[in-house]
């Protein structure tokens, strides 16, 4: 996931109030780099973000980490605030290490056609240095970093180098008149742009997977999924994240599944071998739209840039879909009802 700040569209010139969200129903937020009608989603999307009534900010919508995170000097006011405590928050796709205080305040999201909604005040991690992990991708370490501005949407992701992530950070689920019947906390991501808040009759298409939960985060678990490289069996059955920050895949399989069809990373590491086919079950026995590609097959528009393996059979099996995945499908968090929801593009 790459943070970066970018020159904003004339539109956001405009006061963030010019189309304000109605309270008790959810909003839609077109994404800033909304693909042309029919395109598909190929880089990770872009919502305007304001922190504390501060200018207007493009920042990635990433549903790979949970939070807020911006550079200390995109909060209006960060002086005179009391700091909640030290913070750190790791991207582990680059290898950055946000670290900062966290401070209370409120965060307004913006689409490009001006509808925005207002958060109760969160935490939000105000990043004064960047490190780096030793083994990072794409990392420099930076002090007084200004162009930090992620829009962590994500869950489970605690446990990933995300001390302190949860429910209470995720500015999508504290939106002002959220967790009522009529507005409850979730989300639905599409292609073109992101559904804020669920009424009662937003998951109606959309496949569920039942979560479990994490009672040591107060948050859910990931969504379970079964992987198979070229169709071989047994499958390898983990967890999935849907992460919209990236467009590189993460694939960890046990050696079973990866034998013969790894090869050295031009970058390092290694990668699955172009040719090589991946079938991606979510729900592990739920009901959910299976999907898959052949690595390397630039003509499919689910088909990562690259999908880099990650361990050699010491850690559980993972995927991370990166945003592609949403040329297959729409995504719900439901963040009441403990559900993940896919609903395959086409299907509405």
């Amino acid at each position: 996931m790459r943070a970066a700040t970018l020159p904003l569209l004339a539109l956001l010139a405009t006061p963030f109030m010019a189309l304000p969200a109605l309270a008790q129903q959810p909003a839609f937020l077109p994404y800033l780099n909304t693909p042309a009608e029919g395109a598909p989603i190929l880089r990770p999307p872009t919502l305007s973000l304001s922190i504390n009534g501060g200018p207007a900010r493009r920042a990635i919508m990433d549903t790979g980490s949970t939070g807020v995170v911006v550079s200390a000097s995109a909060i209006p006011g960060f002086d005179q605030l009391t700091p909640l405590g030290p913070g750190e928050l790791t991207y582990t796709s680059s290898g950055r290490i946000m670290r900062g205080v966290n401070v209370m305040v409120p965060v307004t999201v913006a689409g490009a056609d001006g509808t925005s909604v207002t958060t109760q005040p969160i935490p939000v991690l105000a990043v004064t240095r960047i490190d780096c992990l030793r083994n990072a991708r794409s990392c420099r370490p930076m002090d007084a970093p200004r162009r930090v501005s992620m829009l962590g949407i994500g869950f489970a992701r605690a446990k990933d180098r995300q001390p302190g992530a949860g429910p209470g950070r995720n500015p999508f689920l504290n939106v002002a008149g959220m967790g009522t019947p009529a507005l409850g906390r979730g989300y639905v991501v599409t292609r073109r742009g992101v559904q804020v808040g669920l009424a009662k009759d937003t998951g109606g298409a959309f496949q569920k997977v039942k979560l479990a939960s994490d009672p040591a985060t107060g948050d859910w678990q990931p969504v379970p999924v079964c992987l198979a490289l070229n169709a071989r069996t047994p499958a390898a059955c983990g967890t999935l994240l849907l992460d919209t920050g990236v467009s590189i895949m993460y694939l960890t399989l046990p050696p079973a599944q990866t034998d013969g069809l790894a090869v050295p990373g031009l970058r390092g590491g290694r990668v699955v071998a172009d040719g090589a086919s991946l079938a991606i079950s979510p729900g592990a026995g739920q009901p959910a739209p299976a999907y898959g590609f052949t690595v390397g097959d630039r003509g499919n528009p689910v088909t990562p840039q690259r999908v880099i393996l990650v361990g050699r059979g010491d850690r559980p099996p993972f995927v991370n879909t990166t945003v592609r995945a949403l040329n297959a499908f729409d995504y719900l968090f439901d963040a009441d009802a403990g559900e993940a929801g896919f609903r395959a593009v086409g299907g509405r």
